[in-house]
């Protein structure tokens, strides 16, 4: 690796399959890989993987990161099987065609178009990628015009759209490290431990690098791969916790002090799983709408926690909370005050309610 003699990386060796497990609900799971369409995809070097529904149809997709190969979409055609069409959905390259090494992966609609967008973090050398979701699954690579192209240094891993200021659009919060502590003998490269990096979004599809106005935690050095959001402390903004290379994890505590609000839902299945993973949330406040689903991995090797945060800027409530189970049930929720954790069970409306800690 320019130069250094470093362990052998994925380029010469042979790419893996994809595995996918059906849960038969007592237990056990059966290996359904073949039958469902996955092993169709080439051999690939397998990273992040996130589900998600795409296309809006509320069947859940799979989109797979892979190093060194093209990114997998895996389209749910409904009947059990899956389709990759990445390629043709446009998230598979980069902006110019080349496969990338994709690492982490995350899925938030920052643009509030009731439409979920993904965000890859790829190798040094290369940017993150930013595919926005022109409608029914279809991508384009926004990674520039979005302000993302000038950061070419980190090797990123875990990430995640995060709402770090409650105002209501979601930024990008990602983690970064080399794979090759030999690195540090090149002047050329940031090093093995590296910063992390705050993208905020701007409102209008832009985002800029805030990292070095949120604290010396962001910008001190780590050997990062995964990381996880949510509000441990539950005071109403989200933390993050950080998985090493060699080292202690790091909890990044926020400590926010703009008197934004915000909602949090914990959702209950019944006749859907029991955390109510794959629901789908739309929250309505005066000032327009967003989505979320429940969702269980993704980032790098991580789990987010399973309650849903919004921001809700300077909104003292929430009009209408909508949330679609995987069964097919919709609840509706009115007029939600805000700064409060709401736990909602299918079909039967909120339990309960708890105000966040002073």
């Amino acid at each position: 690796y320019k130069g250094l003699t470093v362990a052998c990386g994925p380029p010469g060796l042979a790419g893996g399959i994809n595995m996918l497990y059906h849960n038969k609900g007592d237990g056990t799971f059966t290996d359904v890989s073949e039958k469902a369409g996955i092993t169709k995809t080439n051999g690939t070097y397998g990273l992040g993987v996130l589900i998600a529904d795409f296309d809006n149809d509320g069947w859940p997709d799979i989109y797979v990161a892979n190093d060194s190969a093209p990114a997998a979409l895996y389209h749910n055609n409904k009947n059990g099987t899956f389709t990759d069409i990445g390629i043709e959905a446009g998230c598979a390259f980069s902006i110019d065609g080349k496969p990338q090494a994709g690492m982490g992966v995350t899925a938030g609609d920052y643009d509030r178009d009731g439409w979920l967008d993904i965000f890859k973090t790829n190798f040094s050398g290369d940017t993150s990628s930013l595919y926005h979701n022109t409608g029914k699954g279809i991508f384009d690579d926004v990674t520039f015009p979005a302000g993302m192209g000038l950061n070419t240094r980190w090797l990123g891993w875990g990430c995640g759209f995060v709402d770090v200021d409650n105002d209501g659009w979601p930024d990008i919060f990602l983690v970064n490290g080399h794979v090759y502590p030999e690195v540090e003998r090149l002047t050329t490269e940031a090093g093995y431990a590296q910063r992390k990096v705050l993208y905020h979004n701007l409102h209008n599809g832009r985002f800029a690098d805030v990292s070095d106005k949120v604290g010396e935690a962001v910008k001190r050095p780590n050997a990062s791969r995964g990381a996880a959001f949510g509000d441990y402390d539950n005071d109403g903004d989200i933390d993050i916790l950080i998985n090493s290379v060699n080292g202690p994890p790091e909890l990044l505590r926020a400590d926010s002090s703009n008197q934004n609000n915000w909602i949090k839902i914990k959702t209950i299945g019944v006749k859907s799983n029991r955390d109510g993973i794959g629901a789908r949330i739309k929250c309505v406040t005066e000032d327009g709408s967003q989505i979320d689903e429940v969702r269980s991995g993704g980032s790098y090797y991580s789990q987010n926690d399973l309650r849903i945060h919004f921001g809700l800027g300077k909104n003292q409530g929430v009009k209408t909370l909508e949330i679609h189970w995987p069964s097919g049930q919709v609840d509706t929720l009115s007029n939600v005050a805000a700064n409060q954790l709401i736990i909602v069970k299918e079909k039967a409306g909120i339990m309960r309610t708890i105000r966040a800690r002073g």
